[in-house]
């Protein structure tokens, strides 16, 4: 059985890359019947947050990956840590390292004027003298000498470094006794199973030391996988003005979960020429074996058009439901169908959508000056009344979009006017701008007496207006 995990270190939020990385995890293990692990890497407790778990707990909720079973913490699994390295002291495959921060920074000093790669030099690897005063050991593993790591990677094939060239004998827990990221990494994946390692190629370094580790302890290893990065369009590493932000400000936005997910599964992995797939679509179609080799690029444009296809096609209970998180409540919006379908064509984000639904559901509070000064000339004010009295004779149903064009051709007909005449009047009247759907569309959504009392407003407005000048 297939076991993958994503395991972030909670000190920020969870990033886009992070949600693809996890993505990728997900969908292997679903689409081969096995499991999908969460794990919080949280052993470094000056930099952990607590607020920062939390937030990518909410993230995988929102976007709908879940995990199976409880979620993993490291900072709960110290003891097995501890019993580990001292496995590997007990049997000489570690050892305590007493070099001081001033031993190591003058090393490091040499190396660097004879021009050699930093590195611990294994002083400590087979000392048996007395230890120095005052000085609080780390634990180093014993890397194995003027060897050939080789592994086989998913992605980019069989890969192959020599160990005197890439690592020394790296630490593996602090002077203070915690445990470092690639010893806790490699234990933790043993002992949950993991099968199938699918992460960023910016760990692609880690994974050599993850591999002295497991052979440390005579444990099989998983399948790799090394995803290349997402960069911006411009090629360089992705920044939070590309795009790089919290996953939760893409909801914050306005974009939906499902489309998030469906432009991240397209950064690095494609099926044909198809570009928008259902959860089962990406589960059918899914294996990291044709992620691509080259690293992906942004496209903020793209994510948009998706988002927009996916509005365009929601239900409307969906719509409701989802617009309660933007303070937009259509629960007793009577039109609530009509204004869905009025601007569902015009708006690209959920965010979008509520501002311009507010625009109509809510009376203007002033008018927009460069519209008063275009379309609202001097016999403007006749106009609006002469279609004032108009409704408040008009005896007909006022039901649907095609009730209320039935309503202006008749008062265009009976004064003689033609839409242009009336149509932007309306507009403002409703929505404070020469800007919005359909004329008879918001007048239907917002019906016939508030229609009267926006019309009423627009009037004492350029009444205020003529005194004034």
């Amino acid at each position: 059985m297939i076991v993958t995990r994503f395991a972030p270190s909670p000190t920020g939020y969870l990033h886009i890359g992070g949600l693809r990385t996890a993505l990728y995890s997900y969908l292997w293990a679903k689409k081969n019947g096995g499991k999908f692990l969460l794990r919080i890497e949280d052993t470094d407790l000056k930099r952990n947050s607590l607020e920062a778990a939390k937030a990518i707990e909410e993230a995988f909720r929102w976007v709908g990956l879940k995990q199976d079973g409880d979620i993993y913490y490291q900072s709960k699994r110290m003891n097995v840590y501890k019993e580990h390295i001292q496995k590997l002291l007990n049997e000489g495959k570690a050892y305590y390292c007493y070099m001081s921060k001033d031993e190591l920074d003058a090393l490091r000093e040499e190396q660097m004027k004879a021009k050699q790669r930093p590195r611990y030099d294994g002083r400590y690897r087979d000392f048996t003298g007395t230890p120095p005063s005052g000085v609080e050991p780390v634990v180093r593993i014993k890397t194995p000498i003027s060897e050939t790591i080789t592994f086989s990677d998913g992605i980019k094939g069989e890969i192959s470094v020599k160990t005197d060239e890439v690592m020394d004998d790296f630490i593996i827990a602090r002077s203070d006794g915690t445990p470092t990221y690639n010893f806790v990494v490699a234990v933790d994946d043993h002992y949950m199973g993991i099968t199938d390692v699918i992460r960023g190629d910016d760990h692609l370094s880690n994974t050599p030391k993850q591999i002295v580790v497991y052979k440390a302890f005579g444990w099989d290893l998983p399948k790799f996988y090394h995803v290349p990065m997402i960069l911006n369009p411009q090629g360089k590493k992705l920044s939070k003005r590309d795009g790089a932000m919290d996953v939760m400000e893409y909801k914050k936005e306005g974009y939906l979960p499902e489309v998030l997910l469906n432009f991240l599964v397209r950064l690095g992995w494609s099926h044909g020429d198809q570009e928008i797939f259902t959860m089962d679509e990406m589960l059918e179609f899914f294996d990291p074996k044709d992620i691509n080799k080259s690293a992906s690029a942004y496209n903020a444009e793209k994510l948009l058009w998706l988002n927009a296809e996916f509005i365009k096609n929601m239900s409307y209970v969906r719509f409701e439901k989802e617009l309660i998180y933007f303070g937009l409540d259509l629960k007793n919006v009577d039109k609530k169908e009509v204004l869905i379908d009025a601007l569902r064509e015009r708006a690209k984000t959920l965010k979008e959508f509520s501002q311009k639904a507010g625009a109509i559901l809510e009376r203007p509070a002033s008018y927009e000056a460069k519209a008063v000064k275009k379309f609202l000339k001097a016999n403007a004010k006749e106009v609006a009344k002469e279609f004032v009295n108009y409704l408040n004779g008009y005896k007909e149903d006022l039901d649907i979009p095609a009730d209320y064009e039935k309503l202006i051709v008749g008062f265009l007909e009976q004064y003689n006017l033609k839409l242009k005449d009336i149509a932007q009047i309306i507009r403002i009247a409703i929505v404070g701008s020469a800007v919005s759907p359909s004329i008879y569309d918001i007048m239907c959504i917002i019906g016939k007496d508030e229609l009267e009392i926006r019309v009423n407003n627009l009037i004492q407005f350029m009444e205020k207006r003529d005194e004034q000048n």
